[in-house]
């Protein structure tokens, strides 16, 4: 087993403590002020130069060895979700409604761990920045830490992200050139016509008939204008309209969750919604407001330095523990933003056989904790070498 891999499964049982303390105290978006402390202070104990606020919420630990002006940006995500944890384990979460049920505490651990190695063994030549990310569970702990100045007030020259994956095997390292996540945009439509009593329809211009209409016509742009080899989702999680039986609603509210998997479709998508909406609209006698969300990205990584980034883990972890190609998924991850800004790598680790992510029966498996933290170091010092 390689020697970088040996000394983190050393350091196992405190990566695992660390993660169970943020399993047991979760915060969700833009509230992850204790994790973020928390971090800070193990940080700042190893010799980081660390900054908080950033995005609000977000931390940056700096360090610099050497002379070199090259940096990197190591990223990790610190949020919880709004989801009741049903485990029965001794680190369940302590906050009613609210659970470490995506991983972002084993994704903190691991970076942690690489970090303590990193600032005894000081192994690279330049500087590393360690991003922990709030919010991204909501797709706005990026924007927010890019709109503060991340970039500018850190400069680094490339950017690396993981997560964890059910269903991919234990402890392997995935990685794919190119796209791997969708974008998603998240819409409200309102219809708006005229209420009545449930007994005189004809006195009514019903919202809630247009809406319906609306909802199957919807099911029409991926079936019908999406090539059968492309990917696209445009789905309707809620339906809000009126509160009795026998009255016809002023309004209908739908919701809209669309996700593509390159910027060409996700064009098309977004504007068939639009022409779908106008039209249906036009044809019930309804007005309409379409209500965009913050705009979608794909989660594209950059070819080479993907390449090496899988390079570098089959000389860290074995040849046999790591896949490329790897499995693409319609999931979405703010990661996307950084890799707009700076060339990235996003790849996946393992977590075996588990119930999936934001599934309240959940958790990370403890024993991915050396691998990513040996995968962060090796990618350290590689790029910085």
């Amino acid at each position: 087993m390689n020697s970088l891999l040996n000394a983190l499964n050393a350091d196992q049982e405190q990566m695992q403590a660390w993660r169970h303390h943020l399993h047991r105290h979760p915060e969700v978006a833009f509230d992850e002020h204790n994790t973020a402390r928390y971090i800070a202070e193990l940080l700042r104990g190893w010799g980081y130069a660390v900054t908080e606020g950033v995005g609000k919420t977000g931390v940056v630990a700096s360090l610099t060895v050497g002379d070199s002006p090259k940096a990197i940006g190591l990223r990790a995500d610190t949020d919880a979700l709004a989801v009741q944890e049903m485990s029965d384990s001794d680190h369940k979460s302590t906050i009613p409604g609210k659970s470490h049920t995506c991983g972002h505490d084993g994704h903190s651990a691991m970076l942690l761990g690489a970090a303590r190695y990193l600032a005894e063994k000081k192994s690279f030549n330049g500087t590393v920045h360690l991003i922990f990310q709030p919010a991204e569970e909501i797709m706005g702990g990026a924007p927010a830490m890019i709109a503060d100045g991340l970039f500018e007030r850190f400069p680094m020259e490339a950017v690396f992200g993981m997560h964890n994956m059910p269903t991919l095997e234990r402890g392997k390292l995935y990685f794919t050139t190119g796209p791997i996540m969708a974008a998603v945009d998240n819409w409200e439509i309102v219809l708006t016509g005229v209420g009545s009593h449930g007994s005189m329809p004809e006195r009514s211009v019903d919202p809630v008939v247009a809406g319906a209409s609306l909802v199957m016509a919807l099911q029409t742009i991926v079936s019908r204008n999406v090539a059968p080899l492309d990917s696209a989702v445009v789905s309707v999680g809620a339906f809000l309209a009126g509160d009795a039986g026998n009255v016809i609603p002023q309004t209908a509210t739908l919701r809209l969750s669309i996700r593509s998997s390159k910027p060409e479709t996700r064009k098309l998508v977004l504007d068939k919604v639009r022409a779908i909406t106008a039209a249906q609209a036009a044809a019930f006698g309804v007005s309409f407001e379409i209500r965009e969300g913050a705009p979608g990205a794909v989660l594209v990584n950059n070819p080479a330095q993907t390449e090496a980034c899988a390079a570098i883990a089959r000389r860290v972890l074995g040849e046999e523990q790591v896949v490329m190609p790897g499995p693409t998924f319609m999931g979405s991850e703010d990661f996307a933003y950084y890799a707009q800004h700076k060339p990235g790598t996003y790849c996946f680790i393992g977590n075996g056989n588990t119930p999936m992510v934001h599934h309240p029966m959940y958790d990370f498996d403890d024993r991915n904790l050396p691998v990513g933290a040996a995968y962060w170091v090796a990618v350290a010092e590689h790029f910085l070498a």
